[in-house]
């Protein structure tokens, strides 16, 4: 264990015993299953967790959402023109999601 780990158990012993951790939110029961924190860092599920909790999307989540969207609207399609128009919408949502990712990821870096 690292001096870190260390250091963050005891601050977190020394708050349970005061009582600084009594009352919170979701108290005594099992954390919520989130399986699409793995493929995220700790600070962005952190991050994206927050915000969630207020009620707001970061703009590469509803890049995603609208491309998912794109992609279930295009299997639906027949006509190759139709497809053809669609499928430049999704290469759009696709890009602005990958350019609203990699502003995330600048500014995280600063």
């Amino acid at each position: 264990m690292s001096w870190v780990e260390r250091l963050a158990e005891r601050r977190m012993r020394l708050a349970e015993a005061k009582g600084d951790l009594r009352g919170m939110k979701g108290e005594g029961k099992p954390l919520p299953d989130r399986p699409g924190d793995a493929f995220v860092s700790a600070g962005d599920a952190v991050g994206f967790r927050i915000m969630a909790e207020a009620g707001v999307l970061p703009e590469e989540i509803t890049f995603k959402k609208m491309a998912a969207a794109q992609r279930a609207h295009l299997a639906t399609l027949t006509d190759p023109d139709a497809r053809k128009a669609a499928m430049a919408e999704l290469a759009r949502l696709e890009l602005r999601q990958a350019m609203a990712e990699e502003a995330r990821r600048a500014f995280l870096k600063r």
